[in-house]
Formats: structure tokens, C-alpha cells, sequence
């Protein structure tokens, strides 16, 4: 698995995606919290806070993310290689796992230098250090959690489809009703009996808890237990793709 994880981690530092992924992601970040283009950049904010930033962040994600694995599976169906794949001393589920670990990195490497916002925002501020750290930390564990699930979501869709495009679209539709779907349901009226069930399932309402810097152990199950489903089902795909 570890050989897996390092060749498909090679393939996104050896290529132009890994950089191309890493640059867009904190261009675009740069642009929108630091420049007078956005009404939401942080230096014409009244207080020293990052919350533009992980606003706008699962946002990127839910485009970027899709994109990065769209070719997870597709690839290997397409090439042939996925026999190979499976042919090897390794399971299904461990393959899934490799590609999984392998994207979450180039998550990883493109949220370390967005710390550099923080430590800007804590020497800036009017009263230097009045920034609320814990939220921050909060915000980006949760952060991380939110991008586990978008990368599931996103393997599963390149598993179920030989079309990059295809995966792609899927990827984005998913994920984007984890995100906003669940919370729309919960407004309509009809619905209303069970609005705070049909928030708990959405991502949203996980993610805010944490990014006020609560740290519930309900909130980690919820967000590995949905991206354990997706990898799961993911396995049981590339597995009845070669019987």
C-alpha cells in the first residue's frame, strides 16, 4: 500500500497537477482575503478574523477536490491497469486507501502555507494577538475533516464511471449535496419536524461546530464514518469491476 501511496503521491509532485492544484488554491485564496477585489478581503475587515478564509475554502474544495480525483480510477479502467492493480499483493480496499491518503496530502500541502495567514492577521491587528486561535485551530481540523469527505466522494465517483468528466460533475453534485443539500431540506416546511435530523446528516452543521472551536467527538465520527462509507463502497465497485 505504501508503494501505491508513493507512486500516485509522485504523480502529483513529478507532474504539473500537485503544483498547479497548490498554487491555484492560494491564488485564489491570496486574491479573494487580500485584495480590494473582494468585499470579504481581511484588511478592510473591522476585526482580526479568519473567517473569510474557511468560508471560502470548502468552497474551492468542492471544485478543486473533484478535480484532483477524477482520474483516481477512470485512469486505471481506461489503461487496463487496474487488473494489474489487483493482481497484486493488495487489497481493494487498501488500493482505495493509497489513492485516499495520497490526495488528502496534496490537501495537506496546500493548507501549510494559508498558517502564514494567521500569523499576518495576529501582528496586525490593532491590539496584536486579539485573534481567536482556538476557533482557528477548530476551523482547520474541521477543515481537514470536511476535505476527507470531499476526497471519498470523489474517489467514489471516479470508481463508478470510466468518463473523467463524468466523475467530475458527480464528484462536485455529491459532495455539494453533503454540503448545502441537507440544509436546504431542513427549511422546507414540510420538512420542518425534522429539520435538526436532515442538518446533522450535512456537512455544514458539522463544520460550523468546529470552526467555533468545538471539538466533539460526535463530529469526528460523523465525518469518518461518512468517508469510510464512500471508500467502502468504492472498495465494492473496483472489486466486482474484475470478476
Amino acid at each position: 500500500m505504501i508503494t501505491l501511496y508513493k507512486k500516485q503521491l509522485s504523480i502529483f509532485f513529478s507532474t504539473i497537477i500537485g503544483p498547479l492544484i497548490i498554487g491555484l488554491f492560494l491564488l485564489i485564496n491570496g486574491l479573494i482575503l487580500w485584495s480590494n477585489i473582494s468585499s470579504l478581503n481581511i484588511l478592510d475587515n473591522s476585526y482580526a478574523s479568519m473567517d473569510a478564509f474557511f468560508t471560502i475554502s470548502p468552497l474551492i474544495f468542492l471544485l478543486f477536490i473533484p478535480a484532483v480525483s477524477m482520474k483516481t480510477f477512470t485512469e486505471e479502467y481506461n489503461t487496463g491497469t487496474i487488473e494489474i492493480l489487483m493482481t497484486k499483493p493488495i487489497t481493494a480496499y487498501q488500493i482505495v486507501l493509497a489513492k485516499f491518503l495520497a490526495i488528502l496530502t496534496l490537501v495537506i500541502f496546500s493548507i501549510i502555507p494559508t498558517l502564514f495567514y494567521v500569523i499576518t492577521i495576529y501582528f496586525i491587528g490593532e491590539n496584536i494577538g486579539n485573534l481567536d486561535l482556538a476557533g482557528i485551530l477548530g476551523s482547520y481540523i474541521g477543515l481537514m475533516m470536511l476535505a476527507t469527505v470531499f476526497i471519498s466522494i470523489g474517489i467514489f465517483a471516479s470508481s463508478i464511471s470510466k468518463s473523467q468528466i463524468m466523475a467530475f460533475l458527480l464528484g462536485i453534485i455529491i459532495s455539494s449535496i453533503f454540503y448545502f443539500g441537507f440544509d436546504l431540506l431542513s427549511n422546507i416546511k414540510i420538512l420542518q419536524s425534522i429539520d435538526l435530523i436532515l442538518q446533522k446528516i450535512g456537512i455544514s452543521y458539522h463544520y460550523e461546530s468546529m470552526s467555533k472551536g468545538v471539538l466533539m467527538i460526535s463530529d469526528f465520527i460523523y465525518f469518518i464514518s461518512i468517508s469510510f462509507l464512500f471508500l467502502k463502497i468504492s472498495e465494492l465497485k473496483i472489486s466486482n469491476q474484475n470478476q
